[in-house]
């Protein structure tokens, strides 16, 4: 199985980087050839004509016969890792599509443990972290934001992902079966999602972020399959940041879109590699499932949802300011402690990383 980042343009990749591609090596021998068109004809045996799929399962087609199995999951949810086992040993896919980007790709690899662990352990290493790399605001938010999965993780018991997971476990038993990163680096979407929203709104935001403590149950979960209950949702959110639900709903749903289609292109058969429609199983949130039918059949320009604009006079001024508050309470402690303790303080690893953090960027 070959695991691919998001499918763009054939030989750029949107984050900034040429994407793999894999040249061919030349002619297969002979006993390769008919090994490859052995696993191509069993693995038609296996494919189903019409499976009898769940309800989560939306399948759109292409003008080419290519066709995709959409399946809509709750990111928390034991069912929906049921729904993906079920829809990819019944179709048994070319490619599979996930709610992913090269920024989440770790999920897949980590046990359900090391991913209660990490999403319960916010500390000021992944403050930092997350602040490097997306600037103040953006990382605040991925931390809030995390926060809020933490909470969920912690009130059901249960890691996120778990259908992703259990969609690259059943691509891996699928000859010739590619896995794909269908989503939007996450970076880009915050990004997009702070600077559309007003400081009022920030403000609010982040505030019934830090105070969520409403319980949890898994039977809630659930329900976030039922399509009806989820648009009521939607709307509630709609109403409240119409901002927010068009950066991180709304854009990924094209980019998903666009992502799918992409992987939907016709495959090459064996023996003589003749074009043939694919199947594909995509793997994403119930609330992108409505946006993607919507999508489907339009035309998209995906150039525009992935930029960023340059950080703002504002974002510079609070910048300053936050950099000057840590500093000057820095510097106050350090007068408080003594001069000795202050010069053994300022050795700290932990504080000379947040002073280098600290310094302005040279002109």
């Amino acid at each position: 199985m070959e695991l691919h980042p998001p499918l763009q343009d054939p030989t750029v990749d949107l984050c900034g980087g040429e994407r793999d591609v894999i040249e061919p090596q030349g002619p297969i021998p002979l006993a390769d050839s008919e090994a490859v068109e052995v696993l191509w004809q069993m693995r038609a045996q296996r494919r189903q004509a019409s499976p009898d799929l769940p309800d989560t399962v939306t399948r759109l087609t292409t003008p080419e016969g290519s066709v995709v199995y959409l399946v809509g999951t709750a990111h928390f949810s034991d069912s929906s890792k049921k729904d993906v086992v079920t829809t990819i040993r019944a179709v048994q896919p070319d490619v599979v599509v996930v709610e992913l980007c090269q920024y989440r790709v770790s999920m897949l690899k980590m046990d359900e443990k090391m991913l209660m662990k990490e999403a319960k352990d916010i500390n000021l290493e992944k403050v930092q972290q997350a602040i490097r790399q997306n600037g103040v605001m953006s990382g605040l938010m991925q931390i809030l934001l995390l926060k809020v999965s933490a909470h969920i993780t912690e009130q059901l018991g249960m890691a996120p992902g778990g259908e992703f997971r259990e969609a690259f476990r059943e691509a891996g038993k699928v000859p010739f079966c590619k896995f794909h990163l269908g989503d939007r680096p996450i970076p880009v979407t915050f990004k997009r999602a702070i600077a559309a929203l007003s400081l009022w709104q920030k403000a609010r935001l982040a505030w019934g972020l830090c105070f969520l403590s409403d319980p949890i149950s898994k039977e809630d979960v659930e329900k976030c399959k039922q399509k009806d209950l989820l648009e009521q949702t939607m709307s509630e959110m709609i109403g409240e940041f119409p901002a927010l639900h068009r950066t991180i709903v709304a854009e990924r749903d094209i980019y998903l879109t666009h992502t799918l289609r992409q992987a939907a292109r016709c495959v090459e058969a064996p023996p003589n590699a003749q074009k043939v429609p694919a199947v594909v199983v995509g793997v994403v949130g119930m609330g992108h499932v409505p946006g993607i039918e919507q999508n489907w059949d339009q035309e998209l320009d995906i150039h525009e949802i992935i930029s960023v604009a340059p950080p703002s006079r504002f974002g510079w001024v609070l910048r300053t300011v936050l950099k000057g508050a840590v500093l000057t309470a820095l510097g106050y402690a350090c007068y408080r402690a003594g001069g000795g303790v202050g010069r053994v303080l300022l050795s700290l690893p932990a504080v000379q990383s947040l002073l280098e953090n600290l310094r302005p960027a040279p002109a």
